[in-house]
């Protein structure tokens, strides 16, 4: 592959999928040129009239899902059969529409005082470039463009390589919508470019989606530019499945929370913590139910685990199994089962890992893969301490029918988001967000147009 080329290998075969060519430097000047002036006329118009070209945005790219789907499975393997990401594509960017109005509207500051007018208003940041991952390319990417469009800014898309074709997807319905000229770009960028453009201080915000050590060189290319971030990052999330909880839903949910697009999810489940009572119901349920995925090629409507992105991201979770086993853990899922990993490939045997503790790194490091530990408690202490062992706080899953216990015990857990009886999801009405190494910052619900604008304080004196 040469230096100057992006090239998509697709993990159904190892063969390379998709070539670009990167950018020139005075290629990416001339984007960001013609960005500032898209941008300076965009934030002049009218709410409505935004609306309706985001809107127009979002159709166009729906419209396209005959041919995303099997796009999808050859660049980053998710099986057809689940249909690609637009229904929550279409949540998600439909709601910071609807939501514009309100969450970017003068907040008043007056206390009745005569001649005196107060205010708050929200101005675009600017110059918003995005930098989305390949596991979720569409509904990552949308957390930010719709919002940041709304809010009057201009977007520059930096996608992964592995989905390539997804940045050029956004692209195309950008255009078919009409947006304006230079408004909303998709670029291709090479690592050290984007470092670039970031220490240079060419654009306002950056939102970036992928590894803890990817967002380490974003805050490090950023330093002292003063563009603001929002990461997020790794994450380990785990499930508490409580005394009182309906333990037939949580391990369908569970095991879907778990192993779901082969475990390459920001908010899957990864690590399991069940009451002494549903522990041996719960691990027999599990095994039962992952027993039953087909691996294989992901355009076969037949599959239901497709392979991974990359075989570097097997390996680390073969890695990671290997390293549980040895230390006394039990794998409950034969590899055989599953023909189709081989143990060289992208295609990687779903596992059930027991008598897991958190010495292993299976349990403590990210595996962004189909393998789950799980672990039995005695009950919400042990549970609290274990979920809090982690240097990462996405999402956390607990599974009771008291809400007043659910809601107590998230109060004590270190993490963005906190489930009741379901899983894996992400709803737009309320902050997406983490703390640790997950990251900084929130996308979506309102609080995603705070990070989007900055607030520019009116103070107006009547003589």
């Amino acid at each position: 592959m040469a230096d100057t080329d992006i090239v998509c290998i697709s993990p159904i075969d190892g063969r390379e999928l998709v070539r670009r060519p990167i950018m020139s430097d005075a290629a990416i000047d001339s984007a960001i040129g013609a960005a500032r002036e898209a941008q300076r006329a965009w934030r002049q118009v009218p709410l409505d009239e935004r609306a309706a070209k985001v809107l127009g945005m979002l159709d166009a790219l729906v419209a396209m899902n005959q041919e995303v789907v099997p796009e999808l499975a050859q660049q980053m393997g998710r099986p057809v059969r689940y249909g690609g990401e637009f229904r929550g594509v279409e949540e998600r960017a439909r709601y910071m529409v609807r939501i514009a109005g309100d969450s970017l509207k003068p907040i008043p500051a007056d206390d009745g005082k005569p001649g005196f007018r107060r205010m708050i208003k929200r101005e675009p940041v600017g110059l918003v470039l995005v930098i989305a991952p390949w596991n979720y390319p569409y509904l990552t990417a949308i957390n930010t463009i719709a919002p940041a469009l709304m809010a009057g800014n201009a977007v520059l898309l930096k996608h992964a390589s592995q989905t390539v074709l997804a940045g050029e997807r956004f692209q195309m319905a950008a255009d078919r919508a009409g947006l304006p000229k230079g408004l909303f770009q998709n670029l291709h960028l090479s690592h050290d470019q984007t470092s670039r453009i970031l220490q240079r201080g060419l654009v306002d915000h950056c939102n970036f989606t992928g590894s803890v050590a990817g967002g380490r060189a974003i805050e490090r290319a950023a330093a002292g530019s003063f563009t603001s971030l929002g990461l997020e990052l790794g994450g380990k999330d785990p499930a508490y499945v409580r005394e009182d909880a309906d333990i037939e839903h949580a391990i369908e949910n569970l095991v879907d929370g778990a192993f779901f697009n082969s475990g390459q999810c920001c908010c899957g489940i990864e690590r399991i913590y069940v009451h002494e009572r549903h522990y041996d119901r719960f691990v027999e349920g599990a095994i039962a139910l992952v027993n039953g995925y087909v691996l294989g090629n992901p355009l076969d409507e037949a599959t239901t685990l497709g392979p991974m992105a990359h075989r570097r991201f097997a390996d680390v979770v073969r890695q990671q199994n290997a390293e549980a086993v040895a230390k006394g853990a039990t794998a409950h899922i034969d590899p055989k089962r599953f023909p189709a990993d081989t143990g060289d490939t992208a295609y990687l045997a779903p596992q059930v890992l027991t008598n897991v503790d958190h010495s292993m790194s299976v349990m403590r490091e990210e595996s962004f893969g189909p393998t789950v530990g799980i672990m039995k408690v005695k009950g919400d202490e042990e549970a609290i301490r274990l979920m809090n062992d982690s240097p990462y706080g996405l999402s956390a899953a607990i599974w009771t029918s008291d809400v007043e216990a659910a809601e107590a015990i998230g109060d004590r857990l270190e993490t963005g988001t906190v489930f009741m009886n379901r899983c894996d999801y992400l709803d737009p009405a309320l902050a997406w967000t983490g703390v640790k190494e997950t990251g900084r910052g929130a996308s979506l619900s309102r609080l995603a147009y705070e990070s989007l604008t900055r607030p520019k304080s009116f103070h107006l004196r009547q003589i």
